[in-house]
C-alpha cells in the first residue's frame, strides 16, 4: 500500500505537469520520501509565459532576517525542460538566479535542495530561518530554502504537492488538502503568502488548544524524545491566553502554529538558538539539553516576541515589507518598530498580566539600556533601518531588540504622561492598524506625521529627535514621568561571565575549557572548590569543549541557588569530580525602582492599564 500511495502520487504530480500550460497557477512537487545523498528533489511548473526568457530566483534574503543569507547556495542540478524532455539553455548571473533561455516552452524546472542545519559551521544563516533534512525523522521546510519563484511572477498562485513518509506529520498552519497520510497539497494566493507559512515534518509529537477564536498548535521535534509537546503546552497556554487578553480586538488571526526544533548539541546540528517571525506560526531553534524549566522560560520570552509580529509588520508595515524583493530589497526605515515595540510587547504584556513583577520589568528595561550603550548611541535609527544590510550599521542590528524597544517605551510613557493615563503605545498600534491593516501598506517617510496625528505633539517630537535624530535618549527622565527613579539593585549572575559579558574561561589549544589563570574566582567557582586554570571537561554528566561552550553557558542560566551539580574537571593533569550545590555569584548593577507615591495612579495605567 505504501508503494502504491508514493507512486500514485507521483504519477498525479507528473500528470499535472504534463499539463501545465492549461493551469494559470506555479505548481510545486517536494519529494521528502526519495532523500538521497542529504538531499531532496523539487520539481515547479509554471503557467505559460510570453517571453523568450525568463529568471528563477531563489531568495537572497527573508523578511524578518535582515542579513543577506544567499539560499541559491544550497541549489544544485538546476535544469529546465520542454514538453518534451529537451533541456533548455541556462545560465546563473549570480548564485541565487538562473536565466532560463525559450522561456515560452519551458514547462518544468528541477533541482536538489541541500539543508543548513549540518553545515553551520560554513555560513551565517541563523537556524530559525535555515532548513533541515534529516531523512525519515525530520525535515524544517522554511519554503524560503525550497521554493523559489519566477521573474514577474511573485503575484502568481502556488499549489504545493510535498510527498513525505507516512510516519511524519507536517505541523504548520496551511491546510492540508489531500487525505493522504503520504501526500500533502497546499495552495496559496501568492509567493510572499507561501513563504510565510513554514512546515515542520516530523514524529507526530503535538498539542492544540484555542484561545478566545484562535487556534494554536504546539508541535515539538525532540531527537531523544526528552520533550514532548505535552510538557511545554501548559506554560504556553497561559502566555498565550496572556497575549490575546493584552492585545484585546486588535488580533484576528485565526490559527497560530509554534514550530519548536530541538538540537542535540552536536557539531552537525543546528546551534542558532531563537525564532523567527512569520504571519501565523513561528520557527523555534532551541537546546534538547537545556533544564526543563529554563526552556519554558526561554520560550515564554522567544515564543511571545514573535507572536506580537502579529500587530506589526502584519497589521502594521510599509510598502518595502508589503511587497518585499527577495533578491534586491529596499529596507524600511522603521525597525523600530517592527522589532522594538514588538519585543516591548513582549515584556510589558508580561508585567500587565502579573507573569512577572513590577520590579522584574524595570530590571529587564534597565538591562536593554545597560546593553544597548555598547552601540553607539548617536546613530539615526531610521538611517540604520534603512541600510542595515550594510555596515556599520548591520553590526547594529542587534540594537533594534535593545534600543528599539526602549524607544516604544519611552513613547509608551509619553503618551500616558500626555493623556493622563488613558492611552498608551497598544492604543497607537490598534488605531494604526486600522488606518492601513494586513493589505494596506503606508509609505515610510509618511509614518512619522501618521504617528503624531494619532497621538500628541510630544510623540511626533520625540519621533524627530531621538528615532530620526542623533540625540540619545534620556532615560531617566522619561522614567521619572511615571514615578519611576534610579537605584542600584543586587542580581544573580552568570557562573561564568562577569557582570553577564566578560568571561571567566577560555580555551586552551586542545579545545577544552578552561578557567582564566587571572581571574578572581566568583561564589560560583569557591564554593565549589574550583581554581585558576582548572579544565572543565563536564558538567552534569555532560561533555563540554569548545564545539558546545554555548550550550553550557545557556544551560548556567537556568541553574537555580541550591542546585545539586558535579562538575568534572582535570587538574595538575589528572581528572576528578567535584560534587555540590551551585552558589551563584551576586552583582550590582544599576536599575529602576518606584518612589513617587503621588505617580502611582499613572504609572499603574502604564503598566496594568
Amino acid at each position: 500500500m505504501k508503494k502504491f500511495i508514493c507512486t500514485l502520487a507521483i504519477a498525479l504530480s507528473l500528470g499535472s505537469m504534463a499539463f501545465a500550460q492549461k493551469s494559470k497557477d506555479i505548481q510545486v512537487a517536494i519529494d521528502l520520501k526519495n532523500v538521497k545523498d542529504d538531499k531532496v528533489m523539487v520539481s515547479i511548473t509554471p503557467p505559460a509565459f510570453d517571453t523568450e526568457t525568463t529568471t528563477f530566483f531563489i531568495p537572497k534574503i527573508v523578511p524578518g532576517t535582515y542579513s543577506e543569507d544567499n539560499y541559491g547556495k544550497y541549489i544544485e542540478g538546476f535544469k529546465a525542460f520542454d514538453k518534451k524532455g529537451k533541456e533548455l539553455t541556462v545560465t546563473r548571473p549570480d548564485e541565487n538566479s538562473w536565466k532560463i533561455e525559450g522561456a515560452k516552452k519551458l514547462t518544468k524546472v528541477t533541482y536538489l535542495v541541500n539543508d543548513t542545519y549540518d553545515i553551520e559551521n560554513t555560513h551565517d544563516i541563523f537556524s530559525p530561518a535555515g532548513t533541515n533534512i534529516l531523512a525519515d525523522k525530520n525535515f524544517v521546510v522554511n519554503i524560503h530554502g525550497f521554493i523559489g519563484y519566477f521573474e514577474n511572477k511573485g503575484e502568481t498562485p502556488y499549489t504545493v504537492t510535498i510527498s513525505h513518509p507516512s510516519n511524519l506529520w507536517g505541523a504548520t498552519s496551511l491546510i492540508d488538502t489531500d487525505a493522504s497520510n503520504e501526500v500533502d497539497v497546499f495552495t496559496s494566493p501568492r509567493y510572499p503568502d507561501l513563504v510565510d507559512h513554514p512546515i515542520m515534518y516530523t514524529k507526530p509529537d503535538y498539542t492544540t488548544f484555542k484561545v478566545d477564536d484562535m487556534d494554536i498548535l504546539i508541535a515539538v521535534y525532540s531527537p531523544t524524545g526528552k520533550i514532548t509537546a505535552k510538557m511545554l503546552t501548559p506554560e504556553m497556554e497561559t502566555m498565550m491566553r496572556a497575549q490575546k487578553k493584552f492585545l484585546g480586538p486588535i488580533n484576528s488571526t485565526k490559527k497560530y502554529s509554534v514550530l519548536i526544533y530541538l538540537t542535540d548539541g552536536t557539531p552537525d546540528d543546528a546551534h542558532g538558538y531563537g525564532a523567527l517571525e512569520h504571519t501565523t506560526s513561528t520557527t523555534v531553534v532551541m537546546p534538547e539539553d537545556y533544564p526543563l524549566d529554563q526552556l519554558k522560560s526561554t520560550l515564554k520570552d522567544v515564543v511571545s516576541h514573535e507572536f506580537f509580529h502579529i500587530v506589526t509588520p502584519l497589521s502594521v508595515h510599509s510598502k518595502e515589507i508589503h511587497y518585499f524583493n527577495y533578491n534586491t530589497p529596499k529596507m524600511s526605515e522603521h525597525l523600530w518598530m517592527y522589532e522594538g515595540v514588538t519585543e516591548y510587547f513582549a515584556n510589558l504584556f508580561q508585567v500587565n498580566q502579573g507573569l512577572i513583577t513590577e520590579d522584574e520589568f524595570y530590571q529587564r528595561m534597565s538591562e536593554k539600556i545597560a546593553q544597548s550603550k555598547g552601540f553607539d548611541d548617536t546613530m539615526n535609527f531610521t538611517n540604520m533601518s534603512k541600510n542595515i544590510l550594510l555596515k556599520p550599521y548591520k553590526d547594529a542590528y542587534y540594537n533594534v531588540y535593545l534600543k528599539g524597544a526602549l524607544i516604544a517605551m519611552c513613547i509608551d510613557i509619553q503618551m500616558r504622561e500626555s493623556s493622563n493615563g488613558q492611552k498608551g503605545i497598544l492604543t497607537l498600534m490598534r488605531d494604526l492598524s486600522k488606518e492601513y491593516g494586513s493589505n494596506k501598506p503606508f509609505n515610510d517617510e509618511d509614518l512619522f506625521a501618521t504617528i503624531t496625528r494619532l497621538t500628541y505633539p510630544e510623540v511626533g517630537e520625540f519621533l524627530k529627535k531621538y528615532v530620526a535624530g542623533t540625540t540619545p535618549i534620556p532615560y531617566d527622565q522619561y522614567f521619572a514621568k511615571m514615578g519611576v527613579t534610579k537605584t542600584t539593585i543586587k542580581t544573580p549572575g552568570n557562573p561564568f561571565l562577569k557582570d553577564g559579558q566578560i568571561p571567566m574561561v577560555t580555551i586552551n589549544p586542545a579545545k577544552e575549557i578552561v578557567i582564566l589563570p587571572t581571574v578572581t574566582p566568583n561564589a560560583f567557582m569557591t564554593n565549589l572548590g574550583l581554581r585558576n586554570s582548572d579544565v572543565i571537561l563536564g558538567v552534569n554528566g555532560k561533555a563540554y569543549n569548545l564545539d558546545n561552550i554555548y550550550d553550557l553557558l545557556g544551560a548556567s542560566e537556568g541553574w537555580k541557588e541550591g542546585d545539586a551539580i558535579t562538575v568534572k574537571i582535570r587538574r595538575d593533569s589528572k581528572e576528578q569530580e567535584i560534587k555540590g550545590t551551585v552558589k551563584l555569584p551576586v552583582e550590582e548593577t544599576e536599575g529602576f525602582h518606584a518612589t513617587e507615591s503621588a505617580k502611582n495612579k499613572l504609572k499603574e495605567a502604564w503598566l496594568k492599564g
